[in-house]
């Protein structure tokens, strides 16, 4: 029988299968796995199924030996912290779980957008110290989010479906970055890069992948072209943009606020951004929600009986 390793406990549905289907071993720690952990891990099992912050890196690979591993059925669509060059080179196909994702993390970008800019979080911590005395005219303005204009970094599905709903559900404008013209229902514009996107924005909203291409793709030079009115919300991955460069932006009232999900270094957040008042920040809940984990965790599952019964895998990654 297939011999599988899960890295991280999963929702019941997706364990039940997996001990069900295959010879599994479900990793009951919630972090990441360390170096050693991979290493044997590719040694020991037919399959691992890694997911964020489990670094498979050209290294694992060069040190870990004998590779056993002929799959990581990535749980999770990004899958910038697995060197694809790297496994493949040693025989380790890589696939992950688009689609499962893309609405969910889409709900999350319009979570961060309206709560970024109608100053939510902040409220709330007002009210949770004891400090609100009651409403008044002026008290905590933040922007209306209708009828204004969202940049969008990266029009992949996720980017797509927050497209949408920035235009059926708010009215916005939508403009857009991305290596091709994207055919959508309603207008949209693309624009040429990202300094040009961020100085005609509201809001600009990062839906790029991971990985060294857009690392810093959002710098002290884009945060400096965006309006000092303007939100940046990333949903994507936490290196893509400055953390140092952000922090500035928002301590000296360069930008109105930002959302995050996301963060450069994982599971840390700098003590001067949670300390930034118009930061929201969220504990990556993109895809929190059970039947998207369920969903996610079934696809690579899917991924894991296909390599078994010798079948094209579904969602290989290059």
């Amino acid at each position: 029988m297939t011999r599988v390793l899960i890295t991280r406990p999963m929702t019941a549905a997706v364990e039940s299968r997996a001990r069900a289907e295959f010879d599994v071993e479900i990793r009951t720690d919630t972090t990441a796995m360390s170096p050693s952990e991979m290493r044997t891990a590719l040694h020991d099992f037919d399959v691992v199924v890694p997911t964020l912050g489990d670094m498979f890196s050209a290294s694992v690979f060069a040190e870990a030996g004998d590779i056993r591993c002929k799959l990581l059925a990535n749980f999770g669509v990004g899958y910038n912290h697995i060197d694809v060059v790297a496994a493949q080179a040693a025989g380790v196909a890589v696939t992950n779980t688009p689609g499962a994702v893309t609405d969910a993390t889409a709900d999350i970008a319009m979570t961060l957008m309206l709560m970024s800019a109608r100053r939510a979080s902040e409220g709330e911590r007002h009210l949770r110290s004891g400090q609100w005395q009651g409403w008044h005219p002026t008290q905590f303005l933040g922007q209306h989010v209708s009828g204004k204009h969202v940049g969008i970094l990266g029009m992949g599905r996720i980017g797509q479906a927050i497209a949408r709903r920035c235009h059926y559900g708010f009215g916005m404008r939508v403009s857009y970055v991305a290596r091709s013209d994207k055919d959508l229902e309603f207008p949209t514009s693309r624009m040429s890069d990202a300094a040009t996107l961020a100085a005609a924005v509201d809001f600009l909203v990062i839906a790029v992948p991971g990985g060294a291409q857009t690392r810093h793709l959002v710098d002290g030079a884009i945060l400096s072209a965006l309006p000092r009115h303007a939100h940046l919300i990333n949903i994507a991955r936490g290196e893509v943009v400055d953390e140092a460069a952000l922090i500035a932006a928002l301590q000296s009232g360069q930008i109105a606020g930002a959302g995050l999900d996301v963060y450069e270094f994982e599971p840390q957040v700098p003590a001067a951004l949670r300390a930034c008042d118009r930061a929201t920040l969220l504990p990556h809940l993109g895809t929190a929600a059970e039947e998207v984990r369920s969903g996610m965790g079934q696809m690579a599952l899917d991924n894991v009986a296909a390599y078994r019964a010798g079948a094209p895998l579904l969602t290989p990654v290059s």
